[in-house]
């Protein structure tokens, strides 16, 4: 057991170097464009070419207007290629006028209503013994845990799918957004 905890801290502890502090995080480029930590979630995500679906989603869902206040939110942020990993039609349909309320469910478990760093939600998941619960503000229950072998941090949605953060930390006016490879999903 002893093993098992220290290689956790080992891997925590290299998470929290690779990841760096928000403060070395400023001015991150994301999908081509520089991600300014004085403009908000909305305002940085629509000039990065790879969160064009997101942001369309987000604008679909009616959500621009909450994720451009104050916070302070978390975003997971999938690009564009987790959304073209779901299954043919799935985009389509939840943009679909009749299915907002699932679109805003899906869009919802991405946010954390807090503003949570890599630094920070390692420490979480060292404290948790090898995993942390995160509540989004759609009500999921995400899973954060660190990979043992590459020291990136992973979020498990409730049906068990797993998202790598390629860009953590990338500081925003009102919170942190982490770019990930998988679209999350609510328990179904």
């Amino acid at each position: 057991m002893t093993y098992s905890f220290t290689k956790i801290s080992a891997s925590i502890l290299a998470a929290t170097f690779v990841f760096g502090a928000p403060a070395m995080a400023q001015n991150t480029m994301v999908g081509g464009a520089e991600m300014l930590p004085d403009r908000n979630i909305v305002e940085n995500a629509v000039n990065s070419a790879d969160h064009t679906t997101l942001v369309a989603a987000v604008q679909a869902a009616g959500l621009a207007e909450t994720l451009s206040g104050p916070g302070p939110f978390t975003v997971f942020a999938p690009v564009n290629s987790a959304f073209e990993k779901l299954p043919a039609g799935t985009v389509e349909d939840l943009l679909k006028p009749e299915n907002l309320e699932t679109l805003q469910k899906v869009l919802t478990c991405h946010v954390v209503p807090t503003e949570a760093f890599s630094p920070a939600v390692g420490r979480m998941v060292m404290e948790g013994g090898g995993s942390a619960a995160l509540e989004t503000v759609g009500g999921c229950t995400l899973t954060a845990s660190i990979d043992a072998t590459t020291n990136a941090l992973q979020i498990t949605d409730e049906n068990g799918n797993v998202a790598t953060v390629n860009i953590p930390d990338v500081d925003q006016s009102n919170g942190v957004i982490h770019v990930i490879d998988t679209v999350l999903l609510p328990a179904s």
